[in-house]
């Protein structure tokens, strides 16, 4: 495996693919018709079966890992079921495209809440980009026109926002406990068989967990835990610490960008004019936090240390519905 992520043909490859498998995340949970709390549920539980075995296969070669390692991923989880039935809530309100494009905002929010809370004090381009998303988002919400698509977008964007908050949270625990950049499939283990329990717990208490779903609605739920909560976190997680910080950068806008093509293409999702205007604004914002600055921040720090040791700790988390552990964006 190390020497094919050796090639950056391959390593490129790989973000891609897992960047197109995540942007059909949204759609996917609009073809399956599940409620919000259902959806974030059954996504979960049809991903650990192939989770727990490659986790299970990382533990024989390098060791079980440590339970402080492990009780923040556990944490993480509990924001991860959070986020979902927030962003879940969201697509059901603005539809699949412009929710998508609404909980990446936490790329702008990561360095904020990490600054506030470890005192890792954000660049200057991380608080201009803040109010340049922030006034994406409200062009997005409709309250400036009459007629905006969706079914309550004002409400989609509250949502969208809480979903990107939450997910802020996930980033930050699961930075916490996923600081061996060896092991992939462990920490996305524990952190969606946490997720998965807490949303069944969510979903009674607020009214709308169906726990025996029909067909072909399961269907679709399978082909959600199977390619965005597994292949689509995966190979990103293995990839973006691996790649130049221009290409993360380009990487950060396929999901939204594509999942908004998507929506059109299969939901025939039609956004209005000004809506779309939010949309590029928001990505202009993560773009202006992502890009790098300098020649040196084309190669990840945490790639460096890896090479020399492989249990350095990992960086920040980009990207909604990604569970990255190397950035360059704090």
């Amino acid at each position: 495996m190390e020497r094919w992520l050796a090639d950056g043909r391959i390593v490129r490859a790989c973000g891609l693919l897992g960047a197109v498998a995540i942007a059909f995340s949204s759609i996917l949970v609009r073809l399956s018709h599940a409620s919000p709390s259902t959806a974030a549920i059954f996504r979960c539980l049809f991903a650990l079966p192939v989770l727990v075995v490659l986790a299970w296969l990382e533990d024989r070669r390098f060791g079980r890992r440590p339970w402080r390692e492990r009780r923040w991923v556990v944490a993480a989880g509990v924001f991860l079921a959070a986020d979902l039935i927030l962003w879940h809530n969201s697509i059901e309100d603005v539809g699949a495209g412009l929710a998508t494009v609404l909980a990446n905002i936490q790329v702008v929010l990561v360095p904020l809440v990490a600054w506030a809370v470890l005192g890792e004090k954000p660049g200057r381009r991380v608080l201009a980009a803040l109010p340049i998303a922030l006034s994406g988002v409200v062009l997005i919400s409709g309250v400036l026109q009459h007629g905006a698509y969706g079914r309550d977008p004002g409400r989609g964007a509250l949502f969208g926002l809480g979903a990107g908050v939450a997910y802020v949270g996930f980033l930050l625990l699961l930075r916490r406990g996923g600081s061996d950049l060896r092991r992939v499939a462990g920490p996305l283990f524990d952190a969606t068989l946490t997720c998965a329990v807490a949303c069944v717990v969510a979903g009674l208490i607020i009214g709308d967990a169906d726990l025996t779903p029909g067909w072909p609605g399961v269907g679709w739920l399978i082909v959600l835990g199977l390619t965005s909560q597994v292949l689509g976190w995966l190979l990103i997680t293995i990839s973006l610490p691996r790649l130049p910080a221009a290409i993360t950068s380009l990487m950060l806008a396929v999901q939204p960008v594509g999942t908004l093509a998507l929506a059109a293409l299969i939901l025939g999702e039609s956004p209005s004019a000004l809506q779309l205007a939010g949309v590029a604004v928001v990505i202009v914002g993560l773009l202006v936090v992502s890009r790098p600055v300098s020649r040196r921040a084309r190669l990840p720090k945490q790639v460096v240390r890896l090479r020399s040791n492989q249990r350095e700790c990992a960086g920040a988390v980009i990207a909604n519905d990604v569970a990255v552990r190397a950035a360059d964006q704090d």
